[in-house]
């Protein structure tokens, strides 16, 4: 009976053992909720424990997804701007005609909430928007939306610096990245940057030194950061980037004046792409000229972006 007894317990113990793992898969985070708003567009609420509360997410399918139920699909993430709220991840499929763009093209588009001013990190002190974005969240669309290994990434102003960031900090992870308008060197010109990115944060309510801490005294951590200074880990990485001038441009409105927010962000833009190409890294680029920081030159920069995008996850 005692030996009886041992068995039992080691089968107990070995059960419990082998489901480990995918408990543990779990306890990051989970689907709360799915509302399904049309043939291919769905929203999420997730839960995640890096970012400490639920997280909007939504994904458009691809066309052929409920067609064939084995097939895994290439994967595009598509990352919003600053200032959203939280419904940033609302913003490409509210203001861009994304799924128009997508709907002959088979490839699964995930678009999540990345904070007001998250910056797509794991904040010294706050949110670990890194952590949810590419351990959590690419998981949860693994497992449940089967999502491949071919992926892409690209983003509009904040989220242009989270597609170049987390391609270069994730060398491999994204076979191509794609920036509109991005806040792509944070340190550009030293405090004329570096303050913008804090006044973001501040802006946001939260403690700016609590992103990636002083620029002075935690320099490193903003380069560990920051895609100027990641360039040549880029290297095997199909790059785009894009920016306009600030000059009131043809999409702009009849009155418009002079945008000194994207001419920042276009010079950032260029030196990005002046270092890129003299760490040997092949990058395409539109500096199209004349141009405000508004949605319908990012509607068309995904436009012109997409089939480099769609080619890299083939």
């Amino acid at each position: 009976m005692r030996f009886k007894g041992f068995l039992l317990t080691l089968v107990l113990v070995f059960s419990t053992l082998l489901t480990l793992p995918a408990a543990a898969e779990h306890t990051g985070a989970w689907v709360v909720s799915t509302t399904r708003l049309d043939d291919r567009l769905v929203e999420l609420s997730v839960h995640s424990s890096a970012v400490g509360h639920d997280v909007g997410v939504r994904l458009l399918l691809p066309p052929d997804f409920d067609r064939y139920p084995a097939r895994r699909w290439p994967t595009l993430y598509l990352l919003h701007g600053c200032c959203d709220g939280d419904t940033g991840f609302r913003s490409w499929t509210d203001k861009t005609d994304v799924e128009e763009l997508t709907a002959h093209t088979n490839m699964l588009v995930v678009m999540p909430e990345g904070g007001p001013a998250g910056f797509y990190s794991d904040w010294v002190s706050g949110p670990r928007w890194e952590t949810f974005h590419l351990t959590e969240l690419r998981r949860i669309v693994e497992r449940q939306y089967r999502s491949g290994t071919h992926r892409a990434v690209a983003g509009l102003s904040m989220g242009g610096f989270g597609a170049l960031s987390y391609a270069a900090r994730h060398p491999g992870f994204f076979r191509a990245t794609a920036s509109f308008s991005g806040v792509v060197h944070p340190t550009y010109q030293g405090t004329r940057s570096t303050q913008f990115v804090m006044d973001l944060v501040r802006g946001s309510g939260a403690d700016p030194l609590a992103l990636w801490g002083d620029p002075v005294a935690n320099a490193d951590v903003w380069a560990a950061h920051n895609p100027f200074d990641l360039a040549r880990r880029l290297r095997g990485t199909k790059v785009y980037i894009s920016a306009g001038n600030g000059e009131a441009g043809p999409l702009d409105g009849p009155d418009a004046g002079f945008d000194s927010l994207e001419q920042l962000l276009g010079e950032q833009s260029v030196a990005v792409a002046d270092r890129l190409r003299a760490s040997g890294v092949p990058v395409r680029t539109d500096f199209y000229g004349p141009g405000h920081h508004a949605w319908p030159y990012w509607e068309r920069a995904l436009h012109r972006a997409f089939p480099l995008l769609v080619r890299a996850t083939r």
